[in-house]
C-alpha cells in the first residue's frame, strides 16, 4: 500500500483526478482511494504490481511538474514578488512559458544548463516505494529544494523581461500619443532597410540625411533622448506619413517591429527585392 497525505484538500483531489486520468483503463482504480478528510490518497497493495508503480510515480512527476509548477508560481510572485494581480501573474507565467518552449532563446540562454527532470524522477524513486506514507509537502520541502529554486529563477528573469515590455508598451502608446492629430509632412514614405534605412518621397527619390535631420521635431529628442531613434523613429513621427511602404529582407526584425506598433495600419510590408524593381520602373518613368 501507498499512501500520500497533502496539506489540503484540494491538493489531494486534484493529484487523484489526475492519478485516474493518467491510469486511465490500463488498472482497476477501484483500488485508489481519496480520503479527502484527511486529504490522503491511498494506492491499495493488491494491485502494487511493478508496472502500476511506474505509472504512478510517471503521474506523480507530471502532478509535480505540470500541475503543482503552476501554483507554485503564483506562490513566488505572491509571497516573494508580491504580485497579487491573477492577471499580472498570468502574464508573467505566459513569459515563463515561452521560455522553456525555447521561444525565447535570449533568455533560454540562462537555463541551458540545468536539468531538473532527472533530479525530480529521482527523488521520486527514492520516497515512492512499496508500503510507504509520505507528506507531499514533507517531500516538496525536502527533496525538491532546488526545484523551488529553479522556478524561483524563471520567475526572477521572467519578471525583470516583464518590466521591460510594459516599458516598451508605454514608449510605444506616448509615441502613438505624439502622432494624434498631427499634419503628414509627406503623404507616403518608402523605406528601405538594407546595411543603412534609407528614406525616400512617393516618387522613390531619396530624402537626404541632412534633410531629414530638418525635418525632426526637436521635442522628441529633448522629452525622450534616451528612448527614441534620431536616426529612423524620430524622423517617422517628425514626418507623421499616412502610408509607410517598409521594404526588408526581415519582418521580424526589432525596429520594424517597433516601426509596425508605433504606426500600426500606416505601415505596408514589402520584400526587399521589390523596392529596387519599383525604383527602376520609377526610374524608366522619369526618363
Amino acid at each position: 500500500m501507498a499512501e500520500i497525505i497533502f496539506q489540503t484538500k484540494m491538493d489531494a483531489i486534484k493529484f487523484y483526478n489526475h492519478l485516474l486520468k493518467s491510469l486511465n483503463d490500463h488498472f482497476d482504480n477501484e483500488n485508489i482511494l481519496l480520503i479527502e478528510d484527511r486529504h490522503i490518497v491511498k494506492i491499495m497493495e493488491g494491485v502494487a504490481s511493478e508496472q502500476f508503480f511506474t505509472n504512478v510515480k510517471n503521474a506523480f512527476c507530471e502532478f509535480i511538474t505540470k500541475i503543482k509548477r503552476d501554483d507554485w508560481f503564483r506562490d513566488i510572485l505572491t509571497k516573494q514578488f508580491y504580485y497579487e494581480d491573477p492577471e499580472e501573474q498570468q502574464q508573467i507565467i505566459e513569459i515563463i512559458y515561452s521560455i522553456q518552449e525555447g521561444q525565447r532563446e535570449d533568455l533560454s540562454v540562462f537555463f541551458k544548463h540545468t536539468k531538473e527532470g532527472p533530479n525530480i524522477r529521482a527523488a521520486i524513486d527514492h520516497v515512492f516505494q512499496e508500503n510507504v506514507s509520505f507528506s507531499f509537502d514533507s517531500f516538496v520541502k525536502f527533496r525538491l529544494r532546488s526545484y523551488l529554486k529553479h522556478l524561483t529563477n524563471y520567475v526572477e528573469i521572467s519578471i525583470d523581461e516583464y518590466k521591460m515590455e510594459q516599458e516598451y508598451q508605454m514608449f510605444v502608446q506616448m509615441l502613438r500619443d505624439f502622432l494624434v492629430g498631427r499634419e503628414p509632412k509627406f503623404q507616403v514614405i518608402h523605406l528601405l532597410f538594407d546595411e543603412e534605412i534609407t528614406f525616400y518621397n512617393d516618387q522613390l527619390e531619396e530624402i537626404k540625411r541632412s534633410e531629414l535631420t530638418k525635418l525632426i521635431d526637436r521635442k522628441l529628442l529633448v522629452n525622450h533622448p534616451v528612448y527614441v531613434d534620431s536616426i529612423t523613429i524620430a524622423p517617422l513621427l517628425s514626418i507623421a506619413p499616412t502610408t509607410i511602404f517598409l521594404y526588408t529582407k526581415d519582418a521580424e526584425a526589432p525596429l520594424i517591429r517597433t516601426i509596425n506598433n508605433i504606426f500600426e495600419e500606416r505601415v505596408i510590408i514589402k520584400p526587399y527585392e521589390l523596392f529596387w524593381k519599383n525604383s527602376a520602373y520609377s526610374s524608366e518613368n522619369h526618363a
